[in-house]
């Protein structure tokens, strides 16, 4: 799992294809003396496999998948860019964002981009709103944020600079692509009233009248 706090960006330093599959290499200032192959990475929102590591050199290398490669914007990248990063959480750390599994929900595209004092307002359109309530948590390309203002299936973060120089999300133009996770708590909780009846006498209207949903 995942907290949404970008470690460190990365660059795509080789892309090639294995059957299949597309291994990628990355490079980049992040501490990798900690990660062994196995070790779960995100990418832009993407949970991907560390298949090898090369801690002096400040690289990995993970073998991306034909089903990651069309349900996020990896299939996307090419060599040059640069790519957001977080390693796996551990369990005796501080979680400064939210809870996050690096499963892409969609792609999302980016609706309005407009300076906010010394921050940026984003404004994003998703598949749906289904999972959306302001003030809620959402991920853009890995990057815990807060749900300001939704309008069906659009919504709107605030950039402070610190995000912006580590994630380089407002670097951005209108129109660009970028990976969306929700919130895990929504999904099950949703999951959790479909699946019983009302003899508890909780449902989702119960749930989203308290602001569950």
């Amino acid at each position: 799992m995942f907290t949404g706090i970008i470690e460190a960006r990365g660059r795509i330093a080789s892309m090639e294809r294995s059957g299949e599959f597309t291994l990628i290499r990355i490079r980049s200032e992040m501490d990798l003396s900690d990660v062994r192959v196995g070790d779960s990475i995100c990418v832009n929102g993407a949970c991907l496999t560390a298949t090898g590591v090369a801690p002096a050199a400040g690289e990995f290398v993970a073998d991306v998948s034909p089903e990651t490669l069309r349900v996020t914007t990896l299939g996307d990248l090419k060599i040059g860019d640069r790519v957001n990063l977080e390693k796996a959480m551990r369990l005796d750390a501080r979680l400064g964002g939210h809870l996050l599994l690096g499963h892409v929900d969609c792609v999302g595209r980016l609706i309005d981009k407009r300076s906010a004092g010394n921050g940026f307002s984003l404004g994003f359109a998703a598949d749906s709103g289904r999972y959306l309530i302001e003030k809620g948590s959402v991920a853009v390309d890995g990057v815990s944020l807060t749900v300001n203002r939704v309008e069906g299936a659009r919504f709107w973060v605030m950039i402070i600079p610190h995000t912006a120089a580590m994630t380089g999300l407002t670097e951005k133009n209108v129109n660009d692509k970028v990976n969306l996770e929700f919130d895990i708590i929504g999904k099950y909780v949703e999951k959790f009233v479909s699946g019983r009846d009302q003899r508890s006498g909780v449902d989702e209207k119960t749930l989203r009248d308290y602001g569950f949903m």
